[in-house]
């Protein structure tokens, strides 16, 4: 039965469908974005040794989850940068400053990084 919008409930098949979707666009974000590569690069080494240095669930949810929502903030970043740069290269002042908060986005959750390990594993390393 469809909801008040017209949207049927998804099937297996539609989460097959979105499932793609969502591989291809980690694959455009690999491909294109620079930035993207270095931050999987950095979660290739910081997931383990989160997984390792967490003392238990919610620290490691919190040291491996931190590093994921940079990546989440990364791509929805970079596609509103693609969808600014198709409507043209020329400089608008509104697409410089949607650009900007997109960067100024990803730099906020990586302060987040740094906070969440230092607050996680400071105390141990300080207690030596």
């Amino acid at each position: 039965m469809a909801d008040i919008y017209g949207h049927l409930p998804r099937g297996p098949a539609g989460v097959m469908k979105a499932a793609i979707w969502s591989i291809q666009g980690l694959r455009s974000a690999w491909l294109h974005e620079s930035s993207f590569r270095l931050e999987v690069c950095l979660f290739v080494v910081l997931g383990p040794l989160g997984w390792m240095l967490g003392g238990n669930g919610v620290e490691r949810a919190l040291l491996i989850g931190s590093c994921l929502l940079v990546m989440a903030m990364e791509l929805m970043n970079s596609s509103m940068e693609a969808i600014i740069e198709r409507y043209g290269a020329e400089r608008h002042e509104l697409a410089g400053r949607a650009k900007d908060m997109g960067s100024a986005a990803v730099f906020v959750l990586m302060m987040n990084v740094i906070l969440v390990w230092a607050l996680i594993l400071g105390p141990r390393l300080l207690q030596g």
